[in-house]
């Protein structure tokens, strides 16, 4: 009994990653030791509120990243309007979440390299939304990744 008790003051919230698209919005997460990040769904970008509050109403979630959208030139796409809209109503409704932005620069084309190199029809390739989750993953990997370095 004592182990189990042990073992539970080590679980931590996840971490959830957002790709952020006008059309749609790929999501990962951690697992609960916040070691693997996971594709988690892809949703309608319109849908985007609803779907948190109905995760975050079933996990904890200690932050969220959020990805910045920066090109060669390292100036912001237009699409980062958007996500700044979307991150004052995210904070408005959960102020104890805190966001965290991260570089997704390149997230897209390695996301579909590594679908190619995986295997993955090429039927299947076409799907946005498959690509949109695996930049969530990779958004989230790199992110991870920062954390352990600091």
């Amino acid at each position: 009994m004592l182990s189990f008790y042990l073992c539970q003051s080590f679980i931590m919230a996840r971490i959830l990653a957002i790709d952020y698209g006008e059309k749609r919005t790929g999501l990962a997460v951690t697992d609960v030791l916040q070691i693997i990040s996971n594709g988690l769904e892809t949703v309608e970008t319109s849908d985007l509120m609803d779907f948190l509050k109905s995760y975050l109403a079933q996990e904890e979630v200690e932050a969220v990243v959020i990805g910045l959208p920066t090109g060669l030139n390292n100036e912001l796409s237009a699409v980062e309007s958007s996500i700044q809209i979307f991150i004052n109503k995210f904070k408005a409704r959960y102020p104890k979440i805190p966001v965290i932005r991260e570089d997704e620069r390149f997230t897209s084309s390695i996301a579909a390299a590594s679908m190619i190199a995986g295997g993955v029809k090429k039927s299947k390739r076409r799907n946005k939304g498959l690509l949109d989750k695996i930049s969530a993953t990779l958004i989230l990997q790199s992110y991870l990744e920062r954390k352990q370095r600091l």
